[in-house]
């Protein structure tokens, strides 16, 4: 696998729009009192949070997972290949993967289509991304 080949700028870009995705999902204005009710993470809880920690930390592993979809999809996908790759990743691996937990974790049904359907968007938009510019 010659890694040259592949677009880094489309790998970061992916990344970045997928990371825009979640303060946009995760807002107010969005699902984000939702999820915080769902979660029990409070206004307090959040206040005592290190911010610019958990935000790197989520952008690498963002940034991670569309370098590896990028691997996965080829160094110049099909544009409706990589679209259907990245909702059928997102909602049948990701989403899917992570309701079993939510299963015997016992976690609610709204909390699982939050989280999920931001896992199946993120997924979409790599793809939408990556076969964008490949």
């Amino acid at each position: 696998m010659d890694l040259s080949e592949y677009n880094v700028l489309a790998i970061l870009l992916a990344a970045a729009a997928a990371f825009g995705l979640g303060a946009i999902w995760y807002s107010k204005q969005a699902f984000g009192e939702m999820w915080m009710k769902e979660t029990g993470v409070t206004e307090e809880s959040a206040k005592s949070m290190n911010v610019p920690k958990v935000m790197g930390l989520a952008f690498l592993l963002t940034l991670l997972a569309a370098a590896v979809f990028s691997l996965f999809l080829g160094p110049k996908p099909n544009f409706f290949f990589a679209l259907g790759a990245g909702i059928s990743s997102g909602l049948c691996w990701v989403t899917a993967a992570m309701g079993i937990h939510y299963l015997f974790e016992g976690k609610s049904l709204k909390l699982f289509l939050i989280n999920g359907g931001y896992n199946t968007a993120m997924f979409t938009i790599f793809g939408i991304v990556l076969g964008i510019w490949h």
